[in-house]
């Protein structure tokens, strides 16, 4: 591949990215692909989920369904997130993966940590879906909650 013309002082690089907090984001999913299991056995459904609100915009996080795979606990695992995304976006039977893409769905993250041996870091683990407007807003702190306020959620900052 010629690189002639690239000028890294022109381009922002990377960034490394820590877990998202753990909390409701307001998604989208932007991509979907079926992809062959490392044993060829079978396949998974990888959703690219896009935070649109908040000051995460913009960040990723990926969900992996075993949709077709020999092992009948993953696929019902599977079956059941695949579910509660079609319910959160109002499709309840596609056709596609296509039309789960570009739906707004709330999307609860959990923090998993770094594994004992450093081989994997910190990451993030999606829990639940829900409706845009069927999630109750994170508990109030302390504070705000003694004061009578209320918590602003993430995707409403």
């Amino acid at each position: 591949m010629d690189l002639n013309g690239f000028n890294a002082m022109e381009i922002e690089p990377s960034a490394s990215y820590e877990p998202l907090p753990a909390d409701w984001y307001k998604c989208v999913i932007t991509d979907s692909e079926e992809k062959p299991t490392k044993a060829m056995t079978g396949s998974y459904l990888q959703l690219t989920i896009e935070v649109i609100e908040g000051n995460y915009s913009g960040r990723k996080v990926f969900e992996r369904l075993n949709l077709k795979n020999q092992n009948t606990t993953a696929v019902e695992i599977a079956q059941r997130s695949l579910s509660s995304i079609c319910r959160a976006i109002g499709v309840n039977s596609p056709k596609d993966s296509e039309e789960l893409r570009d739906k707004p769905l709330m999307v609860k993250l959990a923090v998993k940590p770094a594994t004992p041996d450093g081989q994997y870091g910190a990451s993030n683990d999606i829990k639940e879906y829900a409706a845009p407007g069927g999630v109750s807003a994170s508990p109030a702190p302390a504070a705000v909650a003694a004061t009578g306020g209320t918590a602003t959620p993430p995707w409403k900052r």
